[in-house]
Order: structure tokens, then C-alpha cells, then sequence
């Protein structure tokens, strides 16, 4: 059966104890590239895979799996996927999301806000998906500097947020007016949009 861990945004550092737990005693654990090598140093024998293809076989060799994935799992993540492929989930680890680490450096309540994944999805971006207060998660199309241009088209009024690489070494956060320039550093952001309201 298989099991879901959330590992946060990264760093090892944001693992929860009971994640770490089950990675130190599980006999498989699988992970695609960016998660494994985040954790080399924490466990080297993790199981690369590129595909969910690769992960449906696995789990017809060996009977009890665990899959490390970015974040929380189920937020914008891959259990819903998994489930709509038909296979069953025995357990669910959430972990520390991105945007929550996010806010926290920005020292933000994100009570109230809306959340928009525009990952691997097409650009749906419209003023009106875009609430008082924002939450978007970016992918290499979808980037920072492309937002805040297309609010700045749509004339949205306000602040956007830029977090790249979060929690790494590399970490930028950055603050701007919608509609000032953006250097996309990294494809790995998270944007939150603080919308002036008339």
C-alpha cells in the first residue's frame, strides 16, 4: 500500500518528525529528482522516479511504498492525481506548503485568501480570479514576471510578492509594485498578490 509524505518546501530542515520517521523506517522510498536530492543527506537510497508510470510499477513489485513529494501533498499536489489513476492511498503526511512558508517570512496572515495554481496548467489568469489577497503557484510559463505584467494589462492595482527557491540557500523574496519589472531567477516561485480594492 502506499503511503504520501509531504516534505516542505525543501530545506530538510522543514521535514515534520513523524515524515522523518516513516523515510528513516520505510524499506521503499521514491521521490522525483528535485525531492531526492533535497534529502540526500538524510536518506541516500531514496528511489528516483520520473513518471507516475515508474511509481505503478514499483507498487506491483513491492507492497508497502512511500512517495516523498513537495509540500503539502494536498494542496495543489499529487494526491489528487494519484487517486484519479485509481490507486489507493493508505496514508497521507502533510508538510510545511510553500506559501505558508512564504507568509511567514513576509510576516502575512493569509486568513482569507484565495489560492490559484497556474503549475502546469494553462494561463486561465483573469482580474477576477484575483481577490483582495492572492496566492499563486508559478511553474517555468507561468512565471513571476508574466503574472505581475498580465495584472499590470488587466489593471490590477496593488503589491506582488515574489518568493524564489524558498527555504534553500538561494532564497529570494522579493516585493514590488504590479506592473514594475520581475527577474525571474528560478522557475521554482510562489507569488501572493495583495490587490488594492476600490
Amino acid at each position: 500500500m502506499l503511503k504520501i509524505a509531504g516534505i516542505g518546501p525543501g530545506n530538510p530542515k522543514y521535514l515534520t518528525g513523524e515524515v522523518l520517521e516513516e523515510i528513516k523506517n520505510s524499506d521503499y522510498t521514491l521521490a522525483f529528482k528535485r525531492v531526492k536530492d533535497s534529502l540526500r543527506g538524510i536518506d541516500p537510497d531514496i528511489i528516483e522516479v520520473k513518471r507516475v508510470a515508474d511509481l505503478i510499477e514499483h507498487l506491483e513489485k513491492e507492497k508497502d511504498l512511500l512517495l516523498l513529494a513537495t509540500g503539502d501533498p494536498n494542496f495543489y499536489g499529487i494526491v489528487d492525481f494519484i487517486k484519479r489513476k485509481g490507486i489507493g492511498i493508505e496514508k497521507v503526511y502533510p508538510g510545511l506548503s510553500s506559501f505558508q512558508y512564504l507568509m511567514g517570512s513576509l510576516q502575512k496572515s493569509w486568513t482569507g485568501a484565495s489560492f490559484l495554481s497556474l503549475h502546469g496548467r494553462k494561463d486561465s489568469l483573469s482580474g477576477k480570479d484575483i481577490d483582495k489577497l492572492t496566492v499563486i503557484l508559478t511553474d517555468k510559463e507561468n512565471t513571476p514576471s508574466y503574472i505581475c505584467k498580465r495584472l499590470d494589462a488587466l489593471n490590477v492595482k496593488g503589491k506582488i510578492h515574489v518568493g524564489f527557491n524558498l527555504s534553500h540557500d538561494d532564497e529570494f523574496i522579493v516585493t514590488k509594485n504590479i506592473g514594475e519589472k520581475i527577474e525571474d531567477i528560478s522557475s521554482l516561485a510562489v507569488v501572493v498578490i495583495e490587490r488594492e480594492m476600490d
